[in-house]
């Protein structure tokens, strides 16, 4: 066998992303809580980092003493505070947020979780041990609205097998009955249906009441359905007292564990905007990032000495390890100031194409805009707009509203209407329509002509389901 050496030539085109866009790309697309974390995480772990001092505090700080009155305004504010984690956002702290009014954020409050919720109430109850981690262990397998959609024998096979002690269904079922027995009214529930009957029977039973649950027990299909003529003459009532059972039929909860909550942390959701926004009388936009990041710079010591490089082995070590830190803090400090000028262009960019909505909070003002027209305004990449808004929010003093909002497609070519303008005429016709002769989206659509909005019927249909809203027959009042 003859053997052969070869030499050949191939040329490859790769593209490699430079570290620092990859840092840029990642801050980018931080929430404010996720940034300032991560500013506090960077700053504890390089050391070459430091929070910049202010001029006037490197001044000597122990003149009290018949020294001259020299506290600022920002100071005088945060001596109102305990610490600077209490100093609302749009009061002192935010660099670029000057002069907005003040915005109302709600406060995270402890909460407790439903199963906490449930099993605290077992308390009442005169259980044994193995009862109680029986009733427990049901308490477990509710979903998060309160329902209950595993049976017991199924239960009692799990259980059994993980504690390795002999359960059985009717066990499971006599303390299903203890479970149901607690509040919230509902728990416990199978489906819907279940969940109603559940709550009726907490109820005073008077003829409103009883008419009530036979409407839920025996009628829930008509019910659902809104069949109002084929319930009254199942019922044989008079048309007041049906209104008034069906009345206190939609006053029961269909959730009655959605309320409380079921996280993890046991804390209530809460919403950070990244930007604020006030318009003046004139026009005239203030914006701002509600970010409270302290301004960096590099360490004196970490400044490495060139001399090093060539000196001793421990020498070189330590400046090649002062060099790489004080690159780190340099490109951090640089992408973190990127991103600052990124987003507030953006943001610049939207509110001028939204000029009408900042100015009145009105959904209906807001034009169609996509992610090309920002990039055409800022010379940003696609990617780069995506991520600078992605998960971010927007507090005016109007409200909060999500940044993605802004971004909308006119709902047929070559209009000027956008979706949430369309959304609004859609919900304001339904608001105002004939609950016995609810309009059909063909009817809808008609109403939309005729308000100069020129879409088919199928679209009224998506921005419908889009709004929550049912159809016609479900519309249907009784």
């Amino acid at each position: 066998m003859k053997e052969s050496l070869e030499l050949s030539q191939q040329q490859r085109l790769q593209q490699r992303l430079h570290p620092e866009q990859m840092l840029y790309g990642r801050l980018l697309e931080m929430s404010t809580p996720e940034i300032e974390d991560e500013v506090r995480r960077v700053v504890d772990e390089n050391p070459a980092l430091t929070e910049s001092r202010p001029e006037s505090a490197a001044q000597d700080d122990s003149d009290g003493d018949g020294g001259d009155f020299a506290e600022s305004a920002e100071q005088l504010q945060r001596a109102d505070y305990a610490t600077d984690d209490d100093v609302p956002f749009q009061r002192v702290g935010t660099r670029s947020y000057a002069g907005a009014a003040d915005f109302d954020m709600p406060a995270a409050a402890p909460g407790e979780t439903l199963a906490e919720t449930l099993k605290t109430q077992l308390s009442d109850f005169r259980l044994s041990e193995q009862e109680r981690e029986v009733a427990e262990y049901i308490i477990d397998n509710l979903d998060d609205n309160g329902y209950l959609t595993r049976s017991a024998a199924a239960m009692a096979d799990d259980m059994s097998a993980t504690t390795g002690a002999e359960h059985d269904a009717d066990e499971f079922r006599r303390m299903l009955d203890i479970v149901r027995r607690l509040e919230p009214a509902g728990v416990g529930a199978i489906d819907l249906r279940d969940c109603m009957l559940l709550q009726l029977s907490r109820l005073k039973h008077d003829a409103r009441t009883r008419l009530a649950t036979e409407i839920v027990e025996h009628h829930f299909d008509a019910f659902s359905k809104r069949h109002a003529e084929r319930l009254r003459a199942a019922l044989g009532c008079d048309e007041r007292a049906m209104a008034e059972a069906i009345a206190l039929i939609q006053t029961l909860d269909p959730k009655p564990g959605g309320h409380a909550d079921s996280s993890g942390d046991a804390r209530t959701r809460y919403i950070v905007p990244d930007f604020t926004v006030e318009m003046d009388a004139d026009g005239r936009a203030t914006i701002g990032l509600t970010s409270r990041t302290p301004e960096l710079e590099i360490e004196e010591s970490f400044v490495p000495d060139e001399r090093m490089a060539t000196a001793s082995r421990r020498e070189r070590e330590a400046y090649a390890f002062v060099r790489a830190r004080h690159d780190e803090a340099q490109s951090f400090i640089k992408m973190l100031n990127a991103r600052g000028r990124t987003l507030m262009a953006v943001m610049k960019a939207i509110v001028a194409r939204q000029k009408a909505f900042f100015m009145t909070a009105d959904r209906s003002t807001i034009r169609p805009m996509i992610l090309r027209d920002i990039s055409a305004d800022t010379g940003y990449d696609l990617s780069v707009i995506s991520r600078a808004t992605a998960g971010k929010y927007v507090a005016t003093p109007a409200g909060i509203y999500p940044v993605k909002m802004f971004f909308n497609e006119s709902p047929s070519d070559g209009s000027d209407t956008s979706s949430p303008a369309l959304e609004e005429k859609i919900k304001s016709i339904i608001e105002h329509e004939d609950k016995s002769r609810p309009l059909s989206d063909e009817a809808i659509r008609s109403a939309l002509a005729a308000a100069g909005f020129d879409i088919a019927r199928r679209t009224v249909a998506k921005y419908r389901e889009k709004l929550g809203l049912p159809v016609a027959r479900l519309r249907r009042g009784f």
